[in-house]
C-alpha cells in the first residue's frame, strides 16, 4: 500500500472533513499535503459564495495530513485565515508543507486556491 493510499484510509476518520465536507487527499509526504474540495451547492452561504467554514475545513484538513505525516501526533494551538478573493471557480485546493518543526511546535502556511489560478485564502 503506498503512503497515499495508507493516509486516506487513516483520514477516513476524519468525518467531518471526508463526509460532511467532501475534502480530499490528493497528495502527501512527510510533512506534506495537498487537499481539494470540490464545491457543490452545499458549500455556498446565503449571497452564494463558498462558506469560510468550508474553506477552513479544508486548509486544517491539510495541517492534520501534513502535521501527522511523519512527525509524533500533532494537533493546532492557534490558526487563523484571511479570505482574500472571491472563489469563482469550482474546486479549491489547499496545500502545505512544514516550515518549521520545532521540538514542541511547528509552523504551516496554508494557502487556498481555486481551479482558475487564484488565491482565495491563505
Amino acid at each position: 500500500m503506498t503512503l497515499l493510499e495508507e493516509t486516506r484510509e487513516k483520514f477516513k476518520q476524519d468525518r467531518y472533513a471526508t463526509e460532511v465536507t467532501g475534502a480530499e487527499i490528493i497528495a502527501v509526504d512527510k510533512g506534506y499535503a495537498k487537499t481539494q474540495l470540490k464545491i457543490e451547492p452545499r458549500h455556498r452561504n446565503v449571497v452564494g459564495g463558498v462558506m469560510g467554514g468550508a474553506m477552513f475545513t479544508l486548509a486544517d484538513f491539510a495541517f492534520a495530513i501534513a502535521s501527522n505525516t511523519g512527525y509524533p501526533e500533532t494537533i493546532s494551538i492557534s490558526s487563523d485565515i484571511e479570505f482574500l478573493n472571491a472563489v469563482k471557480g469550482s474546486v479549491l485546493t489547499a496545500e502545505t508543507h512544514c516550515e518549521r518543526a520545532g521540538r514542541r511546535t511547528c509552523t504551516y502556511r496554508i494557502p487556498i486556491t481555486d481551479d482558475l489560478g487564484t488565491r482565495v485564502a491563505g
